[in-house]
């Protein structure tokens, strides 16, 4: 069950990647229907995905993909034209895809919803194809108008859904509109430049960033202390050691935060799907611009802010935008433009949104208002136009005049501003009637370690976030007088502007003298447009402060924005600046205050299957571990009872000779010292056959819900690591073990005879995962295997390395197997070099191409024997089977 689920992960990742492009893809393919390159990349995803369902037996999905593929297939070769109809066939295709895989990763299983209707789409537009009946849009023609063929249903040429599925976008590729220095034109998007950044990355699990991120949070605690005690000492050679270390975790610091930020493009890019989706079902139009997209920021604000931007496109569109002739009638063009904008500013990301459509009518807004009882009239009444305006920000607002999936319930505006202000951002809105409406966002860069200002107030210490500081002035004795009283509230005259004050001691509610010496020091903070002064105590320094949440019991007080530990091990607040100016009553709440007693943090929710696990150490340092379900038995052994022989150590049990593998001398390990006279044994059986795992110490047998993450030093005998009881542990692959100490042990105890010699594999695949799944149990039957992810690759191998046999798939890029088999055939030193073809492409006319390319086998993916049994055969020199389809699929 585990190493199923880990084969579906691997699946998963591997189409999210591929699917996070489709979208975007296809919204631009619309626009450049002859663009090739975007064809050819929506064909392999596509391709990739039916052919890695068909091995896990996920026949829904399959069945769509291959749909999808067979159109694909169609307009590649030119026997489809591509039309805003069939692109939207294809995009309710990708939908259900997601729709499908998201029910896998939730449940292992795909959902019980019948996608026929999606297939029958699909093939409906290939029987128009082959009458030459398929739709063409002509010049002039809005996509809205397309219409229905032969009969055919309606939904092939107009959007069926009411509400696209936003899926994940994780695509390279910038958004329609983008301004020409961030967009990638059709003649740059080959296959080249695609490739490489994988060769100058890995992948790594994001609970390992999380993981480390708050390590480098607790090396920086410690910095503190240790700064604070030598400041202390005052020791001139303590003094530079701790500054040396000063700087090296302020870089380490710098380094980790890298490895957390990601583009905001990863956000913005389903926005084009979106727009257009929204736009054809409102028969408007609309042309998405967005400037910044390469901006910045920690993968946990990304996440943060990715509902509440897509909600304030879907509203702009559904319900910003008028429709053409509307917009006609009012003298603007009838295509309206949604324009995005991300920049770094004062330690900030700033966001626009902005629209040229209708804007706010703000009389409305305040009739509205007063109908539904949010406020009395008389209060209404006496609003500015800018407080009017943060009325849409109250739940239950909205003056849409009709409602929709989208737009008109009043719910949405209120949830988007508590998103934001909860992860210490802050929303403005600025409109004018009739010429449209803006949007600021600004949201720090990071919420894990951040500088502050730490302050006193009433004996107690607290720290403001420095990315809402605006400067500090000291009020002394003789200026108190510019401190002002106006209707009962305090002001500051600060360079001839009013600045309205709140005193830290008041609105926390806290008491205790004030430290001796006359004056006022007052901190002038930001919230969004808002500046106000906090009145404190004492300034004590700066400092940078590692952010702890607080714990749920506390998470309803809105002025307090989390919890940092200090260099002398004190516990200090961390002030939330707009918590305190709604609390002072400088900021309108826009929502009441929301008692978050009940809601977890989805990041630390469970993950992974709970198993029952042995957990051992091999020196006394590292960790290991190996499920309990292939343990046979834990056991001590006297080291006098251990012999030695030719083949290794034995030690006499159960009236046999059971074989000893020493994990430390195997894993490069030094052994642990022995305590106790004893030799730890971990016994492993398997069909009537047993070996033992000499290790340390047991440690402990857990049962935990893991999640494992793949190893990225690729050390043998070592699949991956878990985390157990919050420490990081080794998992051992123990067949991998076995076969290294003792090689053939797994086929020689059945009786089995190697049928060949070992021989060289050149794998030939540009999905990883395939890759991770066939080259194990090729290592495991003997065979060196080495890779290439295309057929350029493949013979730059062949060009400079021995190889017995070529293992390769059909569709990849840059050079695809068919080339590459051709290639080989037409040199005579391949001439007699085995080349099997392992692909999903399993039509008559498939196998004919391949056979006519040269390839000795033809395989459909994936049965491990069948795969095996043709290597063996290529190999030996036996008879050719032209091609196999064991467990195959129909395409």
């Amino acid at each position: 069950m585990g190493e199923q689920e880990e084969i579906l992960n691997d699946f998963l990742v591997e189409c999210s990647e591929g699917l996070g492009q489709l979208d975007q893809e296809f919204v631009k393919l619309e626009k450049d229907p002859g663009n090739a390159d975007l064809l050819r990349s929506a064909f392999r995803v596509i391709h990739t995905i039916k052919g890695t369902c068909g091995f896990l037996g996920l026949t829904k999905l399959e069945n769509v993909a291959h749909a999808a593929e067979n159109v694909l297939s169609r307009m590649r070769e030119g026997k489809m034209p591509v039309t805003p109809g069939t692109i939207t066939v294809l995009l309710e295709a990708v939908d259900a895809i997601k729709e499908i895989l998201a029910s896998i990763e939730s449940t292992s299983k795909e959902p019980e919803k019948n996608y026929n209707a999606i297939r029958e789409n699909l093939d409906a537009l290939l029987s128009l194809a082959s009458e030459n009946q398929v739709l063409q849009i002509k010049s002039g023609q809005t996509p809205a108008a397309d219409q229905p063929v032969a009969g055919q249903a309606a939904s092939l040429t107009a959007p069926e859904s009411k509400e696209p599925v936003e899926g994940r976008a994780e695509g390279d590729t910038a958004g329609a509109g983008v301004p020409s220095a961030e967009t990638r034109g059709p003649g740059l998007s080959s296959e080249n430049q695609v490739r490489l950044p994988a060769e100058s990355s890995i992948r790594v699990d994001i609970s390992l960033l999380d993981n480390l991120m708050n390590l480098v949070g607790e090396l920086v605690l410690a910095r503190n202390q240790l700064l604070q005690r030598v400041r202390q000492r005052d020791d001139a050679i303590d003094n530079a050691t701790a500054q040396r270390m000063n700087l090296v975790t302020t870089e380490l610091q710098d380094t980790v935060m890298k490895t957390r930020l990601q583009p905001i493009r990863n956000v913005w890019d389903k926005f084009p799907r979106v727009v257009r989706d929204l736009a054809r079902t409102g028969n408007k139009e609309v042309e998405l611009v967005m400037e910044g997209a390469e901006t910045e920021l920690d993968r946990t604000l990304l996440e943060a802010i990715k509902d509440p931007l897509t909600h304030i496109v879907r509203n702009a569109v559904d319900h910003g935008f008028e429709a053409p002739e509307a917009r006609k009638a009012k003298g603007k063009p009838a295509k309206g433009v949604l324009f995005l904008k991300a920049f770094h500013e004062g330690g900030q990301i700033n966001i626009e949104i902005t629209d040229d459509g209708a804007g706010i009518d703000v009389e409305k807004v305040k009739r509205k208002a007063a109908e539904k009882g949010l406020l009395s009239a008389d209060a209404v009444s006496r609003l500015s136009e800018r407080e009017a305006l943060a009325l849409v920000f109250l739940p239950g607002l909205s003056t849409a005049e009709k409602v929709t999936n989208v737009s008109g319930r009043g719910v949405g505006m209120d949830v988007v501003r508590t998103n934001i202000e909860k992860i210490g951002g802050t929303v403005e809105i600025s409109s004018r009637i009739g010429q449209g409406t803006t949007l600021w966002i600004k949201i720090p860069l990071t919420l894990a370690i951040i500088p502050a200002l730490m302050v006193k107030g009433g004996g107690e210490l607290f720290a403001i976030p420095q990315a809402s500081l605006l400067e500090l002035v000291r009020v002394d004795e003789d200026s108190a007088g510019r401190i002002e009283m106006i209707h009962e509230a305090e002001f500051y005259r600060l360079r001839g502007t009013l600045l309205p004050l709140l005193r830290l001691k008041h609105v926390l509610r806290i008491s205790g003298e004030k430290k001796s010496g006359g004056g006022e020091n007052i901190v002038v903070l930001a919230t969004g447009k808002q500046s106000f002064g906090l009145v404190v105590d004492e300034v004590i320094d700066s400092q940078e402060i590692v952010v702890k949440p607080l714990g749920r019991q506390l998470k309803w007080l809105s002025v307090f924005a989390g919890a940092t530990i200090l260099g002398d091990g004190k516990v200090a607040l961390i002030l939330d600046v707009t918590g305190i100016a709604k609390k002072g009553g400088l900021v309108q709440s826009g929502v009441e205050d929301r008692d978050l007693q009940g809601q977890e943090d989805l990041s630390e929710s469970a993950e992974g299957e709970r198993q029952s696990l042995l957990v051992f150490n091999v020196s006394g340092h590292n960790r290991f571990t190996i499920p309990l379900s292939l343990v046979a038995r834990l056991e001590e052994f006297d080291p006098a009872r251990i012999e030695k022989t030719v083949g290794g150590e034995v030690v006499q049990y159960r009236e046999g000779l059971l074989p000893l593998i020493s994990l430390a001398g195997l894993l490069g390990e030094t052994p642990a010292p022995r305590t106790d006279g004893t030799v730890p044994v971990v016994v492993f059986s398997d069909d009537q056959k047993s070996v033992g795992l000499i290790v340390g110490q047991i440690l402990d047998i857990v049962d935990e819900r893991i999640k494992i993450h793949r190893a990225a030093n690729g050390k043998a005998g070592v699949s991956g690591s878990v985390v157990i009881q919050g420490k990081t542990v080794d998992l051992l692959d123990i067949y991998q073990i076995i076969e290294l100490a003792i090689p053939g042990w797994h086929k020689g105890h059945r009786g089995e005879k190697s049928l060949i010699r070992g021989g060289r594999i050149l794998l030939v695949e540009d999905s990883g995962f395939f890759r991770s799944q066939l080259r194990p149990f090729l290592e495991m039957e003997g065979y060196e295997v080495i890779e290439a992810e295309d057929g350029e690759e493949a013979l730059n191998y062949l060009g400079t390395q021995q190889v017995d046999l070529v293992l390769s798939d059909i569709e990849m890029p840059r050079m695809d197997g068919l080339e590459l088999a051709k290639r080989m055939k037409s040199q005579s030193k391949y001439e007699n070099l085995p080349i099997i073809a392992l692909t999903s492409l399993a039509s008559d006319s498939d196998r004919e191409r391949g056979k006519n390319a040269g390839f000795t086998e033809y395989l459909i993916k994936f049965d491990r024997d069948t795969v095996l049994e043709a290597v063996k055969r290529c190999l030996a020199g036996g008879p050719v089977i032209a091609a196999q389809n064991k467990g195959g699929s129909n395409g």
